[in-house]
């Protein structure tokens, strides 16, 4: 399955599309080529307010946003929270310079799918954009039903008590990993190993954040909370 989802990101990342958002125009103009050079093809905006209104107009039209932190007019954490909250699912990778913990917390609980501390390497800018684009959509099944709640793979779609579920690329992966795996208990290892990239450096509790965030999105339903956490070990989906 690895080997048919790097083929299939080879054949497939001349049709990615990526809107960067960073105002350091020398920052902004040597990603723009590099990633263009990749095969990607690349929107860049260095205002904050802008950039939001070309998430509004245009969300179906980018595969990935890049976005920087420290923006002039509006930062990059304010427009991530105004997308989520617009219903927009585009993964967003967020740059920053500040490497602080709770900084980390703050972008994923604002529906940041990744983020990447200044100054990286480009070559690890690229595989985390690999990460997030690296779903062979056109091998995944139609629908999963587990209760109350529909996740649609290819869609990337998720839909509970007949209301479809807003989520972010790292939320739709880890609830499609538990329906995959009902009633089992999942550790953090697993999930770490299944949904982020090998090469990720992170903070222990990343896992947990996503987790709080997916758990009330879901909401409690009729059968309280659906997803329970095993002390000690990790979490599980009841089915």
């Amino acid at each position: 399955m690895r080997a048919y989802g790097l083929l299939y990101l080879l054949i497939r990342v001349s049709d990615m599309k990526i809107l960067l958002v960073e105002d350091e125009q020398k920052l902004a103009a040597a990603l723009t080529k590099g990633l263009s050079l990749e095969g990607y093809t690349v929107d860049a905006i260095g205002d904050g307010k802008k950039a939001m209104t070309r998430i509004s107009l245009h969300r179906g039209d980018y595969d990935v946003i890049i976005l920087d932190l420290m923006l002039p007019s509006m930062d990059g954490l304010a427009i991530c929270k105004q997308a989520r909250e617009a219903g927009i699912t585009t993964p967003i990778l967020i740059l920053t310079a500040r490497a602080e913990t709770d900084t980390k917390v703050e972008l994923l609980s604002a529906g940041a799918d990744d983020y990447l501390i200044k100054p990286f390497s480009f070559a690890e800018l690229v595989a985390r954009l690999q990460a997030l684009l690296r779903r062979p959509v056109a091998s995944l099944p139609e629908t999963l039903k587990i209760g109350e709640i529909e996740l649609s793979p290819g869609e990337r779609k998720v839909v509970r008590d007949g209301k479809e579920v807003p989520l972010t690329l790292k939320e739709f992966g880890l609830l499609e990993y538990f329906m995959r795996h009902p009633n089992q208990v999942v550790n953090r290892e697993d999930l770490l190993n299944h949904l982020w990239d090998f090469n990720y450096v992170g903070f222990s509790n990343v896992v947990d954040v996503h987790i709080k965030n997916l758990r009330r999105k879901l909401g409690g339903g009729n059968r309280g909370e659906i997803l329970e956490t095993v002390r000690g070990i990790g979490y599980r989906l009841a089915s």
